[in-house]
């Protein structure tokens, strides 16, 4: 069995600043993930617009730059893994953590690759940062289990000249209604809310808005969906029921941390906002010597924490364990 100072759960670019940061204080590590280095951002739409600057995406004192004045999905793909193997980081790819076994100064990471192969890591140590990208916030309704229903939207041509229903109003609903309607699906949206949210990015809300408002992308306000068919979907109106025609259901209603998972591991949580119980100078949590990073920290306000202030959570946390382990 392999053995470590730190196991890391999550290889996405806070769980990579924690490997950065142990390893600049000579402490090794590896970092395990289900899917491929930074797996949510590679999950996101092809086309991809990142609200933020450059500068405050970067870890590890390494540059990065963008031919733009905010960066590209392709172009923040390419700094992490410049990043990753500049710091020559021990990254396992493709493997699920199914569980962290054992004690502080003693535990013992049990995890499956895409093989089916078992693979256990010793380490004193164990960081969690498996961010919240994994977990959608389900509908609830009839046939939401249907290949038809989308939980991540990546990118429009396929549903070309198909009938397509957005459920939500946030950046991702908003920017996947756009690009399927530009690319010539006939889009429909579900509103639960009365209004576009706020918080939609300055150059895509009066877009959509224009769309609505032209009846080029039909949508339903203080509504929500019932039930999802084959070929139909039932949306509750403030006017009654309706059914209307469909073949693809994009439901971006957001997404949560895995809380099964952290409490399955002795992760005590506030019972309103689900927030984690830890140190607020070390991100250790109630069970000694696991360490929380990242979106995880900020419980059910998944909007608190992201890479801009999440990359900092590597040098709160490898200062704690290197002065544990001094």
């Amino acid at each position: 069995m392999e053995s470590f100072d730190a196991v890391i759960v999550g290889a996405g670019p806070t769980g990579l600043a924690c490997g950065i940061e142990l390893k600049r204080r000579g402490l090794n590590s590896v970092l395990i993930d289900k899917g491929c280095v930074v797996n949510s951002l590679y999950n996101y739409p092809i086309n991809m617009v990142f609200f933020t600057t450059p500068e405050l995406l970067e870890i590890g004192d390494i540059p990065m730059t963008s031919l733009n004045e905010k960066p590209l999905r392709p172009e923040a793909l390419k700094y992490y893994r410049r990043v990753a193997e500049h710091y020559k980081l021990d990254i396992r790819q493709y493997q699920r953590v199914e569980r962290v076994a054992g004690e502080d100064g003693a535990f013992v990471t049990h995890s499956v690759d895409a093989h089916g192969c078992p693979h256990q890591y010793a380490s004193k140590k164990a960081i969690l940062s498996t961010g919240y990208y994994d977990v959608p916030n389900l509908l609830n309704v009839p046939g939401e289990d249907l290949p038809k229903v989308i939980h991540y939207y990546k990118e429009a041509h396929p549903y070309y000249n198909h009938d397509v229903l957005v459920v939500g109003a946030k950046n991702s609903a908003c920017i996947a209604a756009l690009e399927l309607w530009w690319t010539g699906a006939r889009v429909t949206m579900v509103i639960r809310d009365g209004v576009i949210h706020r918080q939609v990015k300055y150059w895509i809300k009066p877009n959509i808005e224009n769309r609505i408002k032209n009846g080029e992308i039909p949508a339903y306000f203080h509504s929500r969906v019932t039930e999802i068919g084959e070929r139909s979907v039932r949306i509750q109106t403030p006017e009654g029921e309706r059914e209307i025609k469909n073949d693809f259901v994009f439901a971006m209603t957001g997404y949560r941390p895995d809380t099964e998972f952290l409490a399955a591991h002795g992760i005590q949580f506030d019972p309103e906002t689900k927030r984690p119980n830890t140190n607020s100078d070390t991100l250790e949590s109630d069970r000694k010597g696991m360490f929380l990073a990242g979106v995880l920290v900020a419980g059910m306000h998944t909007n608190e924490i992201f890479i801009e202030n999440g990359r900092f959570h590597g040098k709160i946390i490898a200062e704690a364990i290197a002065k544990q382990l001094r």
